[in-house]
């Protein structure tokens, strides 16, 4: 397959702690950067693709119960920030 040079950008992106605690246990499982971890799902989400495979999924499971993230999808417009 052919590569494509890219530039890439740093970005001030706000995430749920818990989700970003998440992201980074899956990023290291598969020996990725978050960003290109990140870009994969985006790249798959654009397509209208689900960028997990069913063993992935499971991990993803374990991951969510070891950070305590217990929400889903439904709740992603539900998000307030909390007072410090």
């Amino acid at each position: 397959m052919n590569k494509i040079q890219v530039q890439r950008v740093q970005t001030g992106v706000r995430m749920e702690k818990k989700m970003v605690k998440v992201l980074k246990g899956l990023a290291e499982y598969f020996d990725l950067s978050l960003g290109d971890l990140l870009e994969g799902i985006v790249l798959h989400a654009f397509e209208g693709k689900s960028p997990f495979s069913d063993e992935t999924l499971k991990k993803i499971e374990e991951f969510k119960k070891i950070y305590s993230m217990d929400y889903d999808a439904s709740m992603s417009h539900n998000f307030i920030e909390e007072d410090k």
